[in-house]
């Protein structure tokens, strides 16, 4: 094993052919900030950079793959610093950059891999939509709950969760908030398989060693032959336009302080 990279909220690791990719923040649940997905765009640029790789899995240090995303950032002024005070009245450049990190990981030369343990939920679950393949613990959450706080899946979650499952089904899951079911998740194609939390890490490896097994420039074709099959660009416009209105309403901010306390929302529809 090479460390390669070992910062705060990141970590690269390499095995052989395989580099793994380290959500590193579990005393928050790796509950994604600003600086975490800064460090994560640069890092999915120093993959591309590195010698003998073949196949990214990405997995969560701690208790769980992630929670989501950071809403005390959207509370403590956190994201001003590089979009500006006004960045809900124009949310666009913040969408735009959170989506060109998912589609930096999609668009991945490698295959990756996300292994995802106990809770996949909100932005969590679009980073492992962004994957090629998922790998499920027994019991893992997963879902997208947005709407439960006034907003939408927008940095891709609703473009490629409807890609996945069709357009009847991810309605209902987007439009609900509901969390899966792991069957039928996998029955789905959300995830590839279930497994044993102590088995997360040997399945992630059997696959990637299959994926090693083949051609390399073959494995790469394929994968830009299948991503390119759907027009994921206008799905993710459309996302950040729906997201640039819901940012602005009375409903987000009284959403995120009743989920950040636990208690019911009171929906103004405004």
């Amino acid at each position: 094993m090479t460390d390669l990279i070992q910062t705060d909220l990141i970590n690269i690791e390499q095995h052989g052919e395989i580099v793994h990719i380290i959500l590193n923040r579990p005393d928050k649940r790796n509950a994604l900030n600003l600086p975490m997905m800064e460090q994560l765009d640069s890092v999915m640029d120093d993959i591309e950079r590195l010698n003998g790789v073949r196949v990214v899995i990405l997995r969560g240090e701690g208790p769980g793959f992630s929670a989501g995303i950071d809403l005390m950032g959207f509370m403590t002024g956190e994201l001003n610093d590089r979009f500006g005070e006004g960045w809900r009245e124009n949310l666009f450049t913040l969408t735009a950059f959170y989506q060109g990190i998912m589609t930096k990981i999609e668009a991945c030369t490698y295959p990756v891999i996300a292994l995802l343990h106990n809770y996949c939920l909100g932005m969590g679950f679009e980073l492992a939509l962004a994957c090629d393949f998922r790998i499920a613990t027994t019991g893992t959450r997963l879902g997208l709950p947005e709407a439960r706080i006034g907003l939408i899946p927008d940095v891709g979650g609703t473009t490629r969760l409807t890609r996945l499952i069709g357009v009847a089904r991810a309605k209902e899951y987007i439009m609900t908030g509901r969390e899966f079911d792991l069957t039928d998740a996998e029955r789905w194609g959300v995830v590839n398989h279930v497994v044993a939390e102590d088995q997360l890490m040997a399945r992630g490896i059997a696959l990637a060693d299959e994926l090693c097994a083949a051609a390399p420039l073959a494995v790469s074709y394929a994968k830009k032959v299948i991503d390119g099959m759907t027009d994921i660009e206008r799905g993710l416009r459309m996302e950040a336009w729906a997201q640039s209105i819901l940012i602005r309403t009375e409903d987000v901010m009284q959403g995120a302080q009743a989920m950040m306390t636990k208690q019911k929302p009171a929906w103004k529809g405004k």
